[in-house]
């Protein structure tokens, strides 16, 4: 049973009564015999929205005297069109109140279609009183009629309240904002429902958080008492945003104050939201105790940029079942799988993209790529044929070719051509090797290409949801440029054929001979146990998961090395100008210490603008120059000591914060005075991108190009930081990259390093490429994860499950940890000789004397010399 119909007159029975037009158009009443195709669904007229101008223009009704604050009513409308087959119909409500800017909520939305009668539907909640509220019909294009059958406003009966649309287990109540702002607060901003320009994505209302003078202003909703400790929860928001920026970062935060009144934030998901549609926001997390009061909150974009909210759930994450291994249909390893390659049968198979022309031509390459070299046994003939790509009038036009077909579902492929440009000698170019994968762009490949001589693109790429159509085609440089294609191939990889070579080659990095010598009369027994690896092998950790106790027990157990993920970088000590807070860095620094763990010092700066908190966007040159010159004074000053490495300025291949305010010479200084400081530390560049191929301008060439750039400056570089976010590691590439890098002379860790697979097999298998080429590198010191445990910064990156279980992942790192220990036993010889070849670390020999007596002994086997002999 429904309450009065706040609406006056909504069938049109006592004519136009309570209705009139928008400014500049008409309304009228039409005779149904006057319709075509369409009679009253129960009145007696239809009114006639013409003569519209504007988008907006169309039919209204004043219910200032009847609507009342916090009563839900619902909103009904049948409406059509004439002039056009369908157009969006849109019911909205204008709000005016005195000293405020006018506010508009959009009701409802259904695409009308002519000749039929389409239903508008949705809810109306006011949170507090307005002045005006005028409810009207608009949307479609100038030109086209709107026609209207009825409107309702109606209310339930007392008692029965809108539905919560929520889903049943989120954490989040009204998640959708069924029952307006209902559950939710602004976070030192301005809160309201919907903007009539824009459409919800998934219901009827969607949230606004506006005037944010900070970037962690934006909307929020305590849930005090609804989490529980070690229960992994996703996160998944739709958000957008509107004023100023075209796309910027939006941050899922979680905010914690615990019983002894610390206070922690926990990033919980993130986005790069769009003005122009709506963006997937989605994450995990897990806490490890109960805290005294949670919320959270969305933030992120620059202050004076809204944010748009059309749902936000947090619900106990659903654990899948286990994944089987992939299994594979004639995978057939190094066979290519693009038609026509060497271009013998002209351009069959092959298509422009775009408006480009496409001719075959000779005289490229006859041989292989050197990635592709190291991938395929057997290496076939070329013919020295090219595409030409001419007439291109946009930066994506090249030439093209369907492989759909021919795709198979996680199986890793290789990317690898020869590439040059048209044009001036002294022009680089772009040249991207891309995948459209249903109408998404994937990148297989992307290199600096010249016209004065052919160059190698080679990169990598793996599906693992069924597609209905995939592309290849190569673009990048300007219009007007041609692109020159040779060789292109597109081949499965087993990449477990390179293990063999790459133990063999482990075996000479990291093994040495070592002899034991043990005066006695008899051959003694003795067995022999490594204890410890002197190549590092770590990860980050942050300080919330220091709270797990099945977390730390796997790191102390698994791990030697780490690195703060978080709790070291600028934004985080000095979110604020002025508020510094080491608190939680100081702590992590204490356990580090308690374990003898050595660690790395991630980040004294962070290059890309977007990682840069506010307040320093808004100094002045001078004021910016002094605040670098205080960050380090007061970090490295307060650690002098504690951190064997530091990433100076992070990811400088992808931003120039610093550089384009401060000069080209900053980043040296920005070196020079942290050694000053801290002589004892190794200052690192670190990068991403660089060992992948997927980004010309994070090449492993550029990648030297700026460090020598650095050194030529006076810059103390100790270390090259490759982060290692590989999203299909293929050796080859990998290993290029690494022996490129090598040529400095500078040892490489490789610093951030995580993989990720929706299968937990391929999960593994990509872990054991990254690895095994690492640990057979011979400039290659160390290995950091980019964290280990479910709910880790990467989506299906983890190796160990929220209680603790390894899945098949952290099943293989073990494995390869077992493979890199030296345990083994034997007898001395007749001169009291125990020869064996070990991996470096720290050993224990436990010896058996004459008698039964046991005695142990400890060793190391360093890395410096190639044979070690000891006396025992």
């Amino acid at each position: 049973m429904r309450d009065e119909d706040i609406i006056i007159n909504g069938n049109f029975d006592s004519g136009l009564e309570g209705w009139r037009a928008s400014y500049g158009c008409k309304v009228s009443l039409c005779d149904p015999n006057a319709l075509q195709g369409i009679q009253p669904r129960g009145g007696e007229f239809v009114a006639v929205v013409s003569g519209r101008t504007q988008g907006w223009q169309g039919i209204e009704q004043d219910i200032s005297e009847r609507v009342k604050p916090g009563i839900k009513y619902e909103v009904l409308a049948f409406v059509s069109v004439a002039g056009v087959s369908e157009a969006d119909v849109l019911a909205t409500a204008k709000l005016e109140k005195k000293d405020s800017d006018t506010k508009y909520m959009q009701l409802g939305r259904a695409r009308a279609s002519r000749g039929t009668w389409t239903r508008i539907q949705g809810p109306l909640l006011l949170n507090e009183s307005f002045d005006k509220v005028l409810v009207y019909l608009e949307g479609p294009p100038a030109g086209i009629d709107i026609l209207v059958d009825s409107v309702s406003i109606t209310t339930q009966s007392s008692g029965i309240d809108v539905p919560d649309t929520s889903p049943s287990d989120s954490v989040i109540k009204n998640a959708c904002f069924s029952r307006g702002l209902q559950g939710w607060s602004a976070r030192s901003c301005t809160l309201t429902l919907d903007d009539p320009h824009v459409s919800p994505c998934t219901g009827y209302h969607f949230a606004i958080a506006s005037n944010r003078t900070q970037t962690w202003h934006g909307i929020e909703q305590d849930v005090t008492g609804r989490l529980s400790a070690n229960i992994m929860y996703d996160v998944r928001a739709t958000v957008r945003i509107r004023g100023g920026l075209s796309r910027a970062e939006v941050l899922a935060t979680l905010y914690i104050r615990k019983s002894n009144m610390q206070e922690q934030y926990m990033t919980i998901g993130r986005t790069t939201a769009s003005a122009e549609s709506w963006s997937s926001l989605q994450g995990c997390f897990t806490i490890h105790s109960m805290p005294k009061r949670a919320v959270i909150f969305l933030e992120g974009p620059a202050p004076g940029v809204d944010i748009l909210v059309d749902s936000f759930s947090v619900c106990p994450a659903k654990k899948p079942e286990p994944s089987p291994p992939p299994s594979f249909q004639n995978p057939m390893f190094g066979i290519n799988i693009v038609e026509n390659s060497d271009l013998h049968k002209g351009l069959s198979s092959w298509f422009s993209m775009g408006s480009c022309s496409l001719r075959v031509a000779t005289g490229a390459p006859k041989i292989l790529p050197p990635s592709a070299k190291l991938s395929l046994e057997f290496h076939p003939e070329f013919s020295g044929n090219f595409i030409v790509a001419t007439n291109r009038k946009f930066g994506w036009e090249g030439p093209a070719q369907k492989l759909t077909e021919r795709i198979q579902l996680f199986l890793p492929y290789q990317v690898c051509a020869w590439v040059r440009i048209g044009g001036s000698s002294q022009y680089l170019a772009r040249v991207n090797v891309a995948l459209s994968v249903d109408g998404q762009w994937m990148s297989g490949g992307e290199v600096e290409a010249s016209s004065s001589s052919w160059t190698e693109v080679a990169g990598s790429f793996r599906l693992e949801k069924k597609p209905s159509e995939v592309m290849v085609y190569v673009q990048g440089p300007d219009a007007g440029l041609d692109i020159m294609v040779a060789n292109l191939r597109i081949f499965s990889v087993n990449r477990s054929d390179q293990y063999a070579a790459l133990k063999k080659q482990a075996d000479q990095v990291r093994k040495r001979d070592v002899v034991l010598r043990i005066k006695s009369d008899n051959p003694l027994r003795l067995q022999v146990k490594q204890i410890s690896s002197s190549f590092a092998l770590g990860a980050c950790i942050n300080r919330i998961n220091l709270e797990n106790a099945k977390y730390v027990d796997y790191f102390l157990k698994t791990f030697n090395y780490t690195v703060f993920e978080n709790e070291m970088k600028w934004g985080w000590t000095e979110p604020e100008q002025g508020k510094l807070n080491f608190r939680e860095a100081d702590e992590l620094c204490k356990f580090c210490a308690d374990h003898k763990l050595p660690v790395r010092g991630h980040c004294v700066f962070w290059e890309v603008e977007h990682c840069v908190q506010g307040w320093l966007k808004k100094l002045s040159k001078e004021k910016l120059q002094a605040a670098v010159e205080s960050r380090i004074e007061k970090l490295v000053s307060r650690y002098r000591g504690k951190f064997q490495h530091y990433d100076v300025n992070n990811e400088m291949l992808h931003g120039d914060f610093y550089k384009s305010r401060l000069g080209d010479e900053v980043h040296a200084n920005m070196f020079k005075q942290i050694h000053r400081l801290d002589p004892s530390a190794r200052l690192f560049v670190n990068d991403y991108h660089v060992e992948d191929g997927r980004e010309a301008n994070s090449s492993a060439r550029r990648y030297v190009q700026q460090i020598d750039s650095l050194i030529a400056q006076g810059a103390p570089v100790g270390g090259i930081g490759v982060q290692g976010h590989v999203d299909v590691p293929v050796g080859p590439i990998l290993r290029g990259s690494l022996d490129e890098l090598a040529m400095l002379g500078l040892p490489i860790w490789l610093t951030e390093v995580d993989v990720s697979s929706s299968n937990e097999h391929v999960r593994a298998d990509d872990l054991e490429a990254v690895l095994r080429e690492a640990f057979a590198h011979p400039a290659v010191e160390g290995v950091v994860l980019w964290g280990f445990w479910q709910g880790c910064c990467r989506s299906d990156g983890h190796l160990v499950e929220v209680d603790g279980t390894l899945n098949e992942a952290g099943k293989r790192l073990e494995a390869l940890r077992g493979e890199w220990r030296t345990e083994l036993s034997g007898s001395t010889d007749k001169e009291g000789k125990f020869a064996f070849r070990g991996y470096c670390g720290s050993y224990k020999a436990l010896v058996e004397k004459s008698g039964g007596q046991k005695v142990e002994v400890s060793f190391d086997v360093s890395q410096d010399t190639n044979t070690i002999e000891l006396r025992l």
